[in-house]
């Protein structure tokens, strides 16, 4: 007797735990429920995917969508609707909103305005700062709640946590990975006035140094051995960090992104200006090769894009006034599958750094594999696609990405989540479906 389901894909390259094979998936109910061969099944819905490449949906764990206060630049529809048209499943956003995301109300408040505007599923992290490290254990377990964030450096108001005393409190309160911005404030303070006196983003990277990444990642990590509490840093950007954090994965886990992979110092100063500028900053050569050193390595846990929007004529501002960060939710699958074609990574490396390793790091329930019992959540991709980023193409309420113009191999083609079709061909499809992730450590 054939089985019947919701959908069945067909004749997909497909990228398991197993390895990756051709075969076929079905899926009821949202979940994963037969992977091989399906010949005498059927379903409501059947995509044929040949010539096509089905990895575990895309997990971006570190975006700014802006809202609430700042939705000129950015709003839960508009990034969502990028992630979806980049081949991104879920998303975890970022708590420097106004007003700061720093106490249980502002979480509901996020996951009520997600609901039924969000295009993937989402999660929102819980900003620390002194007033509210108390109540953090008990606010991180919240359902929607992608644990606690940490800006030792660049943020503003209640959100930075600059001292030692004050970063050991929070790390005492709690039992999930901490997430970490790593810029030592007392050193940016102190050389800021390069940056006014060269008055142009070319001077953004000798600013925020190598050693203001290096001196907060190493106090970072003696205050999470002296408490035993797992962390997550942000972005990582140095040579020196990645040597350094090589020696202390027990605890600490590791973020870089594909602008710091992809750009390089002095170059993209000077051809793109303010649009380059980020926190923590895009280096030099050397530093981008060390990253990929340390992918090969298996020393970077996870990608995140860090898309952090501003407008252009915000970006226009004379630097320094200007803001730091830049779109990227839409174009890490795109740039990824363009290393992969050029041989930087494997396909089952990115898959390892997009999906099963923030599922990995972060305890997500039910994502993160090709699974049986798994969350239907699969990025179709076409590695053999030639396509040019363009401003145009960018969902984002910016409009902008300092990619545009770059032709890069492999594009993501659909985006399926929990066993709906949101995107095909660049085309948004049906209504925003996205949910809360789900967490094994959530209450």
């Amino acid at each position: 007797m054939s089985q019947t389901y919701d959908l069945i894909l067909r004749n997909g390259i497909v990228v398991t735990p197993n390895g990756t094979e051709r075969t076929d998936i079905a899926v009821a109910d949202g979940r994963i429920r037969a992977i091989g061969g399906l010949e005498r099944a059927s379903a409501a819905e059947e995509q044929d995917l040949r010539g096509l490449t089905v990895l575990p949906g895309v997990i971006d764990t570190q975006v700014h969508f802006r809202e609430p206060g700042l939705e000129h630049k950015e709003d839960l529809a508009s990034g969502t609707a990028g992630a979806a048209k980049g081949g991104v499943v879920a998303i975890f956003e970022m708590p420097n909103t106004k007003p700061s995301t720093t106490t249980a109300d502002a979480i509901n408040d996020k996951l009520a305005r997600a609901k039924g505007r969000a295009w993937v599923d989402h999660a929102f992290f819980i900003g620390a700062a002194a007033d509210n490290v108390a109540h953090l254990a008990e606010w991180e377990r919240m359902p929607g709640c992608a644990g606690i964030k940490v800006f030792m450096g660049s943020s503003t108001g209640s959100l930075l946590v600059a001292d030692d005393e004050t970063l050991a409190a929070v790390l005492a309160q709690g039992w999930r990975r901490v997430a970490v911005h790593c810029e030592d404030e007392g050193r940016l303070a102190e050389r800021k006035h390069l940056a006014v006196e060269a008055a142009h983003p070319r001077a953004h990277h000798q600013w925020r140094d190598a050693e203001t990444a290096l001196l907060a990642t190493q106090r970072l990590v003696r205050l999470a051995e002296a408490a035993r509490r797992r962390v997550h840093v942000l972005h990582v950007t140095t040579a020196e960090e990645m040597e350094f954090l090589a020696g202390h994965k027990d605890l600490a886990t590791v973020e870089t992104t594909p602008q710091h992979l992809t750009l390089a110092a002095p170059d993209c100063y000077e051809r793109l200006g303010t649009l380059a500028q980020m926190n923590p900053p895009i280096r030099e050569a050397r530093h981008r090769e060390a990253l990929w050193a340390a992918i090969a390595s298996g020393v970077v846990d996870v990608l995140g894009s860090d898309h952090a929007p501003h407008t252009l004529e915000e970006k226009g501002q004379p630097y320094p006034q200007s803001p730091s960060g830049m779109t990227g939710v839409q174009t890490l699958v795109p740039l990824m599958l363009d290393h992969v074609n050029h041989g930087r990574l494997s396909l089952e490396r990115l898959v390892d750094l997009t999906s099963a390793g923030p599922a990995r790091i972060y305890n997500i329930a039910g994502k993160g594999r090709i699974a049986l019992g798994y969350d239907a959540d699969f990025t179709v991709v076409d590695m053999r696609a030639e396509r040019t980023i363009t401003n145009d193409w960018i969902e984002s309420r910016c409009g902008w990405t300092p990619f545009d113009g770059k032709t890069v191999t492999g594009w993501p083609v659909a985006t399926i989540v929990r066993g709906r079709t949101v995107m095909r061909e660049g085309q948004l499809l049906g209504a925003p479906v996205g949910e809360p992730v789900r967490f094994q450590e959530s209450r």
